[in-house]
């Protein structure tokens, strides 16, 4: 008889569970009643189409996709210049600024938010895009650190080194070496980066105003008032984007890589 493999089933559940409300979510957002039922009731895409005519949820999906477009761009730019410094050059305190750099990760979200918006408020920026781009930022750049780091933790660099024995310039050796190698770890770090900022709630909850509203909030607010199937089929929009990103994520880097798992493989 073969071994159970207990971890195995427990995390098979987990992932059963958490993934249960996508079973529920989804095809009650095709119901033809007015009121969310599962099973649904008939079929239909007029909730769908009733997106369209929500001017806050289409102006908060774009007001979404700007904040994470410029979230993952700066992020990606500085998280890999951080990695690179504490990869390369070995200083005191080195780990200090690493534990630094991650700590985001271990912090609850909710003091993150919390503590944004008194210092913000403080500096004047609080419910100002400014204010609202450098809190997704700080939780988005270990992310970015974490996968260059991974990706530099198997570097050769007697590639680098060949091309300074070949008379190349730092910056040519960077551009035609380094770069390619990284290009999957800084382009899944952007992803992720993405993904953060758009699906986060408990940050931007502190820091949002009439004028800067992310989808997320927008639904939650929208939820508090009434609870139809419009709810079900802008969940499953950002779902389907979610996914999207995770596809792209799992083509370009792998899951395994990330989660750091294709170790345990061998």
């Amino acid at each position: 008889m073969k071994k159970i493999n207990v971890l195995g089933l427990i995390t098979f559940f987990v992932l059963v569970l958490v993934n249960l409300p996508f079973l529920v979510i989804i095809p009650s957002s095709f119901t033809a009643a007015g009121y969310l039922a599962f099973p649904p009731e008939g079929f239909s895409w007029q909730w769908y189409e009733m997106i369209l005519d929500r001017p806050e949820f289409i102006d908060s999906l774009w007001f979404s996709l700007k904040l994470a477009t410029v979230t993952a761009i700066l992020a990606t730019f500085l998280g890999t210049l951080a990695a690179f410094a504490l990869s390369k050059y070995k200083f005191r305190g080195s780990g200090i600024i690493n534990a630094l750099m991650l700590s985001p990760l271990t912090v609850p979200s909710l003091i993150i938010g919390i503590s944004a918006l008194l210092f913000f408020t403080r500096i004047g920026i609080a419910g100002t895009f400014t204010g609202l781009l450098l809190a997704h930022m700080l939780i988005s750049i270990p992310y970015v650190v974490r996968l260059v780091l991974t990706g530099l933790s198997s570097f050769d660099y007697t590639l680098e080194k060949a091309g300074y024995m070949l008379g190349a310039h730092p910056l040519r050796v960077f551009w035609d070496i380094t770069l390619p190698l990284l290009r999957p770890a800084i382009v899944s770090g952007m992803i992720f980066s993405f993904l953060t900022s758009f699906d986060n709630v408990t940050v931007s909850l502190f820091l949002v105003a009439p004028d800067t509203t992310t989808l997320p909030l927008a639904i939650f607010t929208y939820m508090q008032e009434t609870l139809d199937p419009l709810v079900a089929s802008i969940s499953s929009v950002v779902i389907l984007l979610s996914l999207v990103f995770i596809v792209l994520l799992e083509k370009v880097y792998g899951l395994e890589r990330l989660f750091g798992l294709n170790s345990q493989s061998h």
